[in-house]
């Protein structure tokens, strides 16, 4: 993937637009997309949850080659990336047995300016949750 990659960048997250699971309300996000020179991903976010409080989570990274990676930190666990076409990626992340645990689908807009994620598995408490949240380039 070349800089030109429509994915790559900073993402502020637009709340109007979004719809969140009862457990998953934050009040303010931004995201950002790199690119690593062997076409692997790396996302990190940060943002302000319902409290007020500051929320960071983990730098994921993320190959879409459709081959199974382990998740750090996470026995058992592995993710599963493809890009069906050149404005879509979709991952799974599956338990050893095959059983799906979660997945995304992030989609950029035509003109690059916004990206809708949606998202489905279980938080750190194991609460299921399904949210679909629309992100705008920043």
């Amino acid at each position: 993937m070349s800089a030109s990659d429509p994915f790559v960048g900073t993402w502020k997250l637009n709340p109007p637009l979004s719809e969140f699971s009862p457990h998953h309300r934050p009040l303010d996000g931004r995201m950002v997309l790199a690119l690593e020179p062997d076409g692997r991903y790396v996302m990190t976010a940060e943002g302000i949850n319902e409290k007020g409080e500051k929320v960071a989570e983990q730098p994921q990274r993320f190959l879409p080659d459709g081959k199974p990676y382990p998740i750090p930190n996470m026995q058992g666990l592995t993710v599963v990336c493809t890009r069906p076409d050149e404005r879509t990626i979709h991952t799974e992340a599956r338990r050893d047995d095959g059983s799906l645990v979660g997945q995304g689908t992030f989609v950029v807009s035509t003109d690059g300016a916004t990206l809708m994620a949606t998202t489905t598995g279980y938080d750190t408490q194991l609460r299921q949750f399904r949210q679909r949240t629309a992100w705008d380039r920043a």
